[in-house]
């Protein structure tokens, strides 16, 4: 089925939840106060008000012993935040750089630029495995902040010109809340457009080394467009594995994010091209290194940061990496069952924990690879998924999986229970694509529209159908992959899909109703990145609906 937006676009639905700070005085009059608290001078800041004032607050107050040499001392780059296990009240300010520095720190304040406190930030490496490239990151952890409030804050090291961004905490309990996602996006490099023989009718593709496309800039920036909260980022960041330079590839992405990464929560799931080979012994060292994301039982050294979660209002996300269950071959190294049932068991146990907290409403899961998928000739939903993670979404009433790995957009019906078959073919338990209930089923979304040059968009079946990974088979000599098995199977759970356009994002709006026992939703527009500057048009929109759980109703 596919389906096309029918309701006017008057704005409203953009602009009646937005997240984003607002500053209380001039942008450039907060920053200077949030500088001068801390005894900073902000040289580049005063430079506008002439050359010799600027001059004046650098020798007058420029810190004791820096440098302010740009050849010895690298800059702030890729500034980005994400949230603590708790949203209200725990953010993290990160950046990196090629060499280690001193003093790195921010300064956290309000919107009129009152410095709050000064929090010192934790520095963290990895050595590229391809380069020998050391990456050096520094993760600020800030906590007991107040909900649902805006700051100003300011990354910097010494010798380095601060950096500067916003954020806003969630709010606490049932409050109104907007995040976005998407998955697969590259980075906006500029390569060539491929040219296809005669007679060969392909979308556009951009010949570069990782998979990217202009489009990966503008999907930033239609993001921007809504103000989210926070962004959900469902796996295949930038495709570094497929580089020959990773480290440069990471820093694409990040210049390329940090527009909205340093104002919102960018928070992921790792997908299969960040296992990068060499980086550590399952490949994901430099995801770990570039994130700080709440911290997870059951986790060692080798699987730090690959699963988490978070609360963020009524919300629960549950960020987990399919890596570690897919069938499938496609990173740099085969690490089916790396954890050896240790995500699991946190995963049942993180399950039980929201469903027994009253105060939360939605259960969603952030993940890379798919149980559904409906395309042709790519990668195909993956057997170990409906094996090890959908009895689990079943059992506690998962309500909304949003995913990636298939370079399109599509979403299933509520889905309960699996076919007695090979493929454990997916249950749904309703047919109606408007307003959804989910204590019925859970909503899979595949948002793989992130900008990649691979887009699988055109590749659907006609009508729907669906490839499963049900095993590998030996390792091919010369790709050093082992090579999937797959079964076709009826995709009854197929309800939209959109065959028209490549790129893309979804929007959530959170309405948590008014009293105990009302209803709360989740509408929900899925986006068309449709030009420059983020430009954007509403495809589809839906609701999920579920009773609160503050009430006597179900769920």
């Amino acid at each position: 089925m596919t389906a096309h937006d029918t309701q006017p676009d008057d704005g409203d639905a953009i602009h009646d939840a937005n997240c984003d700070v607002n500053l209380e005085v001039a942008p450039d009059l907060a920053r200077r106060r949030l500088l001068a608290a801390a005894g900073i001078g902000a040289v580049g800041l005063m430079a506008p008000f002439g050359a010799e004032a600027a001059g004046k607050a650098a020798a007058t107050t420029a810190p004791a012993g820096a440098s302010s040499d740009p050849v010895v001392t690298p800059p702030v780059a890729g500034l980005h935040l994400q949230f603590g296990a708790d949203a209200s009240r725990e953010i993290v300010v990160s950046w990196h750089t090629l060499q280690p520095v001193k003093r790195p720190r921010v300064l956290l304040g309000r919107p009129d630029g009152r410095l709050e406190k000064t929090v010192a930030a934790d520095e963290v490496h990895y050595v590229d495995g391809k380069s020998k490239q050391t990456v050096y990151a520094y993760h600020a952890k800030i906590g007991a902040l107040a909900s649902d409030s805006a700051y100003l804050y300011a990354a910097l090291h010494d010798g380095a010109e601060p950096q500067f961004g916003t954020f806003r905490t969630a709010p606490r309990g049932r409050q109104p809340l907007r995040f976005t996602s998407f998955g697969d996006q590259g980075t906006p490099t500029l390569g060539k457009l491929f040219t296809p023989p005669a007679g060969v009718t392909l979308p556009p593709t951009y010949v570069n080394d990782n998979l990217g496309s202009p489009v990966a800039g503008d999907t930033v920036l239609g993001v921007e467009r809504l103000r989210p909260l926070f962004h959900l980022f469902n796996g295949d960041l930038c495709y570094a594995n497929l580089a020959q330079d990773r480290v440069r590839t990471w820093w694409d992405f990040w210049n390329n994010n940090t527009r909205s990464a340093r104002n919102r929560p960018w928070m992921p799931s790792p997908g299969n091209h960040e296992n990068e080979l060499g980086n550590g012994p399952i490949g994901y060292q430099a995801y770990q290194t570039y994130f700080s994301v709440p911290p997870a039982e059951g986790q060692s050294d080798i699987t730090r940061g690959l699963w988490y979660a978070f609360t963020a209002g009524a919300v629960r996300v549950i960020a987990i990496a399919n890596d570690d269950v897919c069938y499938q071959d496609a990173g740099d190294s085969y690490v089916r069952g790396y954890s050896n049932g240790a995500q699991k068991a946190w995963l049942e146990k993180e399950l039980t924990a929201a469903r027994a907290d009253r105060s939360i409403d939605w259960l969603i899961v952030c993940m890379h690879q798919v149980a559904i998928s409906t395309a042709d000739k790519f990668n195909g939903a993956d057997l170990g998924i409906r094996e090890e993670w959908l009895p689990l979404f079943d059992k506690y009433g998962v309500d909304l999986v949003v995913c990636g790995h298939e370079h399109h957009y599509e979403r299933s019906h509520p889905i309960r229970g699996q076919q007695a078959n090979g493929t454990l073919t997916p249950i749904p338990v309703a047919t109606g694509t408007q307003v959804i209930d989910t204590t019925q089923g859970t909503v899979h979304m595949v948002i793989g529209g992130g900008g990649t040059s691979a887009p699988s968009n055109q590749l659907l079946f006609n009508p729907p159908c669906c490839r499963v990974i049900t095993g590998v088979g030996e390792r091919d000599e010369k790709t050093g992959k082992r090579p999937p098995i797959y079964v076709t199977e009826d995709a009854p759970w197929s309800a939209v899909r959109n065959a028209a356009r490549a790129y893309g994002f979804a929007s959530f709006d959170v309405d948590p109703g008014r009293h105990p026992g009302d209803m709360t939703e989740i509408r929900v527009t899925y986006f068309d990145v449709v030009g420059l500057d983020g430009q954007i048009a509403p495809f589809e929109r839906f609701t999920l609906r579920r009773p609160r759980r503050d009430g006597a109703g179900r769920g």
